[in-house]
């Protein structure tokens, strides 16, 4: 059979080979939203739950793009919401794809556990730093440096959560890719040795390539559970609770502090990269 003529020749032939990070990231976002480069907003707010992109979408009337594709989007008022789904490996990815269009601000709205016993359920954490015990930041940055957002942007969501006259915790996060861990006694006894507000998959990843990348990033984290008692790891049932109280709540100081800097025309990228 004439090579050309073969189908299987298409899965690793192209007319437009991609030879350049730019090329990669440039086909890939399209790839894994289903949106054009030119359509995703300036200010980019980063989920792991569809739940935060339906309630966006719902909330400024726009549909809900790329239900196929691994990451499903939003896009309105200069603002693209993305479901990356779950875990540093993602996380990394949707941070490196983003150099395709290098948004002015990233804002992680996640979910974490609470370790502190003050960290209740619904509680916010507005984490100053992670600690990066994940592993893929590595492959950025030596273990040495350390995993920071932008200070005006973390600035923005303060000031928002204030407003609203809501309150909030400052801390360290601790991102990690262990799973089922809520058993482990010396893992938990670490936690507290590190005197960590709570921990997640995805926070010092988001941190960490966004600094690698040049991308201004913070976080805001919602309490979703206490891990580290047996009556408080997640449940099917109590995520739904968690949902229906808190997750309106999160979403619209999300959406509000990236206003913020939109209305009064800030930047955030104050360091020199």
């Amino acid at each position: 059979m004439n090579r050309s003529t073969d189908p299987a020749s298409a899965l690793t032939t192209s007319p437009f080979p991609l030879k350049s990070r730019r090329d990669i990231v440039e086909n890939w976002l399209p790839r894994y939203t289903g949106v054009p480069l030119d359509e995703f907003g300036d200010y980019i707010l980063l989920t792991n739950f569809h739940r935060y992109v339906k309630l966006f979408a719902r909330q400024h009337k726009v549909p809900v793009r790329g239900r196929d594709r691994p990451m499903p989007s939003a896009t309105a008022d200069g603002i693209t919401i993305i479901n990356f789904g779950m875990g540093s490996a993602t996380a990394a990815t949707v941070m490196d794809l983003l150099t395709a269009i290098m948004p002015k601000a990233v804002l992680f709205l996640g979910k974490c556990g609470g370790i502190k016993h003050r960290a209740e359920i619904g509680d916010f954490i507005l984490p100053i730093a992670a600690i990066r015990g994940e592993g893929t930041s590595n492959d950025y940055f030596p273990p040495e440096v350390p995993a920071l957002p932008a200070f005006a942007l973390q600035k923005a969501i303060s000031t928002t959560i204030r407003e609203r006259a809501r309150d909030y915790y400052t801390g360290t996060v601790y991102t990690t890719n262990r799973r089922v861990w809520e058993h482990d006694a010396e893992f938990k006894a670490y936690l507290r040795k590190i005197r960590c507000m709570a921990i997640d998959m995805e926070t010092a990843t988001i941190f960490s390539v966004g600094f690698f990348n040049e991308i201004p990033t913070g976080a805001l984290l919602l309490v979703s559970d206490q891990p580290m008692l047996p009556e408080g790891v997640k449940t099917a049932a109590s995520d739904r609770v968690v949902d229906d109280v808190y997750v309106e709540d999160h979403l619209a100081i999300g959406i509000e502090s990236l206003k913020q800097l939109i209305n009064r025309g800030l930047t955030v990228k104050h360091l020199v990269f």
